[in-house]
């Protein structure tokens, strides 16, 4: 009997090498997922740290460079202002690619980046890591064995003790937002994902910044921030996330998730970014699902390779996308939206 020969490993440049693109380089290189055939960055001294992990690889400086190669796909990790421009190219260009948060700074934004994926019917994924943890991973399947009842209340909340690093984050022009866009985007994702995305109602938050309570669609990046929001079906979500918040550890990240049979929860251990237990609630007693250790921060972008191999052709579930920057827009009050 004739066996089918294994797909071949998708060539991939790199547009990004900081601390975020070397680690999603590493995680395909260690599954051996993907060829790393470029690295563009105007950092000399990041492509050098990129390409210690890929000796074989050509250093470059931009897209334009990173298109003269021969790629099936491409990763992209640079500031948040370039990701719809720099996305849209390389699918027009006929390249899947994989594209970090936020795929674009407003529903528009990753409306378009969707419509290029559609229209060259080429694989489009988002890094939405959050999701690929066993431990949201084991509340998804409890919600959907319908083993809590019909979800009513779900609580989350992501509150880091610091800042990010880098000047861009500070400037909404080319972040976007402030911890709503970095942080918020992944409790909108989960909270949408576990209910396998119902319809959003309502949307009501409230921004802050060094205290000050903003307006609809600031001008400047909020540090603290508040949402509710009302979905099909009577659930309600409670979102909250900050930057710089005096927590008494570095960082606080929970999920929680009720119905009428049950409660359910993912929370980090010790103040970790990375550490996560999910649990399951009867009354009082509580049964532990998942614990660490867990390395899921690699796990979306080696999904992602592995399916190029197999298939580039278009995803429609990444519209999901779409729908939770929708959301994000009527957090921040955008074009007539519901922020305070």
């Amino acid at each position: 009997m004739r066996t089918q020969a294994p797909p071949s490993l998708p060539r991939l440049g790199f547009l990004g090498a900081g601390w975020i693109g070397r680690h999603r380089l590493e995680a395909v290189l260690a599954a051996e997922t993907g060829v790393v055939v470029a690295v563009a960055d105007p950092s000399e001294e990041a492509r050098r740290t990129a390409l210690a992990a890929a000796p074989d690889a050509a250093g470059a400086t931009s897209l334009d460079a990173l298109l003269e190669h021969d790629l099936d796909g491409i990763v992209i990790a640079t500031p948040s202002a370039g990701h719809a421009r720099e996305a849209i190219r390389a699918l027009e260009a006929g390249l899947a690619v994989f594209c970090q948060k936020p795929v674009g700074r407003t529903a528009a934004e990753a409306e378009a980046v969707v419509a290029a994926a559609r229209g060259a019917d080429r694989l489009l994924g988002v890094d939405m890591c959050y999701r690929r943890a066993r431990a949201a991973e084991a509340l998804k399947r409890l919600v959907e064995a319908g083993e809590l009842g019909a979800p009513y209340a779900l609580d989350l909340a992501f509150h880091n003790a610091y800042g990010p690093d880098k000047p861009w984050f500070y400037d909404v022009e080319q972040s976007g937002g402030g911890c709503v866009m970095d942080l918020g985007i992944h409790l909108v994702d989960l909270a949408l994902w576990l209910l396998d995305f119902p319809e959003v109602e309502g949307v009501e938050s409230a921004l802050h910044a060094g205290g000050r309570l903003l307006g609809p669609d600031p001008g400047t990046v909020e540090d603290h921030a508040t949402a509710t929001l009302r979905l099909a079906g009577g659930a309600v979500a409670r979102i909250a996330c900050s930057w710089n918040l005096p927590a008494g550890r570095e960082a606080v990240i929970g999920a929680q998730v009720y119905g009428p049979d049950g409660g359910a929860a993912l929370r980090n251990v010790d103040g970790s970014f990375y550490d996560f237990v999910a649990e399951r609630y009867r009354g009082p007693a509580t049964e532990v699902l998942e614990t660490p250790p867990d390395a899921w921060g690699g796990r979306p972008i080696v999904s992602w390779a592995e399916r190029l191999a197999r298939d580039p052709s278009f995803d429609p579930g990444v519209s999901d996308l779409v729908t939770v920057a929708r959301v994000l827009d009527r957090i921040y009050g955008k074009g007539g939206g519901e922020a305070a």
